[in-house]
């Protein structure tokens, strides 16, 4: 039987048992391709100003301050949050990092773009996803662009995985995934994982927007994200790389209550 999603950040703790050893896993080494790609996407323009939503260790975050851009990194970890501070001031760049939960950002128009890669914030929080996506585009101004990923609900129905409960109403799988802290120790813990076809990801942008203007800005999927290197990324049909612009008129819809 499946577990159902606690409806909270439950990725706290997990972060915080991972730390650095966050770091080890696959998919974090396509960082440089990844992030060269979104440049080469985005065309941004010398200091412009980038918010990346669950910047994790700040492996996006740090590598898009050193290419010239302002960058704030927000995630709910405190250590990720420090590793991400910790690198920046290794490699001499300025970024600004804030704990904040994803579905409370208080950005209003204030950013050229928003990016949300790899789960770190889009993702993660089951039904309370379409509450971080309109938080998202709240954050940019007008004429900004939007890119996140989203785990493909066909791959992950092609391609079950042992252990793995696909509740397929939900739109969202759930595992025991056994991690490794920084010092080495194995632990075995529950994660859950929002899942997207293309027709549910527009479904869910609209219900997020209730904006006639934005609602007419379509989805656009850019590229597969994923642990297979290729000249401009690391691809995979399971990860979708969408991106969209914000309409050249400010979007607004009121607050989210605390």
């Amino acid at each position: 039987m499946t577990k159902h999603h606690p409806g909270s950040a439950y990725f706290v703790e997990l972060a915080e048992r991972l730390g650095r050893s966050y770091l080890r896993y696959s998919f974090t080494k396509g960082s440089d391709q990844e992030v060269g790609f979104l440049l080469e996407l985005l065309r941004l323009p010398a200091q412009a100003r980038v918010l990346d939503v669950g910047c994790g260790p700040g492996r996006h975050s740090v590598r898009m301050a050193q290419a010239g851009l302002a960058v704030t990194g927000v995630d709910v970890s405190p250590r990720f949050l420090e590793l991400a501070a910790e690198t920046a001031r290794s490699v001499g760049v300025g970024a600004s990092f804030f704990e904040v939960d994803a579905r409370r950002m208080p950005f209003e128009d204030e950013f050229d773009a928003v990016i949300s890669l790899c789960q770190g914030g889009f993702g993660l929080m089951g039904g309370d996803d379409s509450i971080v996506l309109k938080r998202m585009c709240d954050a940019l101004r007008p004429g900004g662009r939007l890119v996140m990923t989203a785990f493909s609900a066909l791959f992950e129905a092609r391609h079950p995985r042992p252990g793995a409960d696909f509740d397929a109403d939900a739109g969202v799988v759930h595992e025991r995934a056994q991690i490794r802290d920084e010092e080495g120790a194995e632990e075995r813990m529950d994660m859950w994982t929002s899942v997207y076809t293309p027709r549910v990801s527009e479904l869910r942008w609209r219900a997020a927007s209730r904006s006639t203007a934005c609602r007419a800005v379509p989805l656009k999927t850019v590229g597969l994200l994923g642990p297979r290197t290729r000249p401009r990324g690391r691809w995979n049909p399971g990860r979708r790389l969408c991106q969209r612009r914000a309409p050249t008129s400010a979007i607004r819809w009121g607050s989210i209550p605390s």
